[in-house]
C-alpha cells in the first residue's frame, strides 16, 4: 500500500511539473541572401566611399512574435565600392578584409532586448579577420508574421578592433553599416 501510495504521489508531482511549464513558440526564418544586403559607407581625409557587401546565409530565431537570436555570414568577395574595381580589390586586399584568404564574416545574436514594439537593442558577436568582438546596435523590425520577417539596423564599427588599421591618412576609423535583413520560414 505504501508503495501504491509513493508511487501515486510521484506521479502526480511529475504530472503538474508538467503541466505548469510555459510553451514558447519558436520558429526559425532563413535568411534571403538574395534580398538581404549590406549598405557601408567610410571616410578618409577629404573624402568618402560608400557600397554594398552580401549577405551569404543566416537563421534567425523568433519566439513568441520576437527577435531572440540568429547567426549570419557575409560574403566578403562581394564588397563593392563606387570608386569601381581598384579600390574593390583593395578592400578584398590583407590591408583591408582579406577576402581571398578568409571569405567570410560572421556575426551571431547573444541577446536582445526589445525597446518598444518594433525595436530592440541587439547584443551580438562579429567575428571578421579571425577576431571576435562584442557589437551592440539598436534594430528596427520592420514586419515579423508567421511567413517572413524583415528587419533593419544602422551602426557604426571602429575597423581597428579587427585589425584594419591600414591608412595613416584615414582620419575615422569608424565605418557606418546599415543592414538590411529579409527572411522566410
Amino acid at each position: 500500500m505504501k508503495k501504491g501510495l509513493v508511487a501515486f504521489v510521484f506521479a502526480t508531482v511529475l504530472v503538474g511539473m508538467f503541466s505548469f511549464t510555459s510553451s514558447v513558440a519558436q520558429s526559425v526564418y532563413t535568411v534571403d541572401a538574395t534580398k538581404s544586403k549590406i549598405d557601408w559607407a567610410g571616410a578618409a581625409g577629404d573624402h568618402y566611399h560608400v557600397g554594398t557587401m552580401a549577405v551569404k546565409a543566416g537563421t534567425v530565431s523568433v519566439e513568441n512574435g520576437k527577435i531572440a537570436g540568429g547567426k549570419f555570414t557575409l560574403d566578403l568577395t562581394t564588397i563593392k565600392s563606387d570608386a569601381g574595381e581598384k579600390l574593390d580589390g583593395h578592400l578584398k586586399s590583407p590591408d583591408f578584409f582579406d577576402a581571398s584568404k578568409l571569405g567570410v564574416a560572421t556575426f551571431e545574436i547573444k541577446s536582445v532586448k526589445y525597446t518598444g514594439d518594433k525595436t530592440a537593442d541587439i547584443d551580438g558577436a562579429l567575428t571578421l579577420k579571425g577576431i571576435t568582438a562584442n557589437v551592440k546596435f539598436s534594430a528596427k523590425v520592420r514586419g515579423l508574421d508567421d511567413k517572413k520577417l524583415f528587419a533593419e539596423a544602422s551602426l557604426s564599427l571602429d575597423r581597428t578592433i579587427w585589425g584594419i588599421v591600414y591608412g595613416p591618412g584615414m582620419l575615422a576609423n569608424d565605418i557606418t553599416v546599415n543592414v538590411h535583413l529579409f527572411g522566410t520560414k
